[in-house]
């Protein structure tokens, strides 16, 4: 595991609610980030997309630090994008604690988890709704801080939840028991206030939300989703 430096408490100790820069309007960038934390999120999600992987171009390294710059804040970037080996370096500098990338876009994946370590940040590895995961979790657990589980087909905000990724979930859960790791279990895409206590039930310690966070209130929006994750816990 990456040196504690890195880790953030969360809700009773175990459950971290991540807001997705995605859903920020990306002219107030910082301020809306600066409203989540201080609202009580414990870090940022950035997803960060090429067009190739994923359809949609989001953002880079310069604009992720920008953020980091007038936040401070722990931040994942979540890599959609091909040959994200290329772009380690460049997240790293711009502040980000931890990055994370698809094993569909790595046909070397333990090579490159080490390089995010090396680069001293947090490694993770998501998985497409469709991808099998069994085998390149019992080959790379070792490496792992986080799982992410995609809960919608990556590339846009606001999609619905795809309901049989709660028995994803409790599978990747299982998994790692077995295999003595304790990596995050993040959960990332139509996370809301009527699915986020059976998510965390199911085994998610990491909750990325975008429009449940953003749209409206965010102040009264992550007041309900922590209060959901108290109670659940």
């Amino acid at each position: 595991m990456t040196e504690e430096k890195n880790k953030i408490p969360g809700i009773s100790g175990k459950v971290k609610l991540l807001p997705s820069l995605l859903s920020v309007d990306f002219s107030r960038l910082g301020e809306y980030s600066l409203k989540a934390l201080t609202a009580g999120a414990h870090g940022l999600h950035a997803d960060v997309m090429d067009g190739r992987f994923v359809p949609p171009i989001t953002f880079g390294a310069d604009i992720v630090a920008s953020v980091f710059q007038e936040t401070g804040a722990w931040i994942d970037a979540h890599l959609m994008i091909i040959e994200p080996e290329r772009q380690i370096e460049s997240f790293a500098k711009a502040g980000v604690s931890a990055i994370t990338v698809h094993a569909e876009t790595c046909p070397h994946l333990n090579r490159v988890l080490s390089m995010i370590k090396e680069s001293g940040c947090e490694a993770g590895v998501s998985f497409n709704p469709s991808t099998a995961f069994e085998e390149i979790l019992r080959y790379s657990h070792s490496l792992l801080d986080r799982v992410l589980i995609m809960s919608v087909n990556p590339g846009w905000g606001g999609q619905s939840f795809i309901r049989d990724s709660l028995l994803k979930i409790e599978k990747v859960s299982q998994i790692l028991n077995q295999l003595g790791s304790d990596a995050e279990i993040q959960v990332d895409g139509g996370v809301n206030a009527e699915n986020i206590g059976e998510i965390v039930s199911c085994g998610a310690t990491e909750i990325v939300a975008g429009t449940a966070v953003f749209k409206g209130d965010i102040n009264e929006n992550i007041t309900i989703l922590t209060e959901i994750i108290k109670k659940t816990i």
